[in-house]
């Protein structure tokens, strides 16, 4: 079980970014696995700046919302990733439960406990924590509000991860390794 998270260097290769596990290891190994978060904009945020008109905290859908009781998720892996998915829907972030879930396995086992503390990002002080082993930099610049505003939330975690892949990868059904 590989529960690490490099954030490596892109290659792009006719326009689709190409990185295998030979590539992360030898980024880890060259030293050329960085940290820091990208500096794009989450999806949430781009995705907002798109939209036609704005939709306001006192909307009808909103209104007609506000008197439902919100549904009750098992605190489980299966629980954390459907109400991760019902709060990306909201804020137009892709992603499927099956790619979800694939990454969560290889990432941490499930565990949301799970820390790596020997790869480059740990090196430096930052472990990757969580479901989708995430750093802290990148937490904090994809977190949804709404969501717990710890790293090992695992509706938070799940949802700050798949709004970074969204705005990196397209969506987290594209990621098949370390991302």
């Amino acid at each position: 079980m590989r529960t690490t998270t490099l954030i490596p260097r892109r290659i792009a290769t006719t326009g689709i970014t190409v990185l295998g596990a030979a590539g992360i290891a030898t980024a880890a190994l060259t030293g050329t696995a960085h940290a820091a978060p990208q500096t794009a904009k989450p999806a949430h945020q781009t995705a907002a700046k798109a939209a036609a008109k704005p939709v306001k905290a006192d909307d009808k859908t909103d209104k007609k919302d506000a008197g439902k009781k919100a549904e009750d998720y098992p605190d489980n892996l299966d629980g954390w990733i459907r109400e991760a998915m019902s709060i990306m829907k909201k804020h137009g972030i892709p992603g499927s439960y099956d790619g979800i879930k694939r990454n969560i396995i290889r990432e941490s086992g499930g565990d949301p406990g799970a820390v790596n503390d020997w790869d480059i990002n740990a090196q430096k002080g930052i472990p990757s924590k969580g479901l989708l082993q995430v750093i802290q930099p990148t937490f904090d610049q994809y977190h949804v509000k709404g969501t717990a505003d710890k790293l090992t939330d695992p509706v938070a975690n799940i949802v700050a991860a798949c709004n970074y892949a969204a705005d990196r990868y397209g969506t987290m059904d594209n990621v098949d390794s370390a991302y």
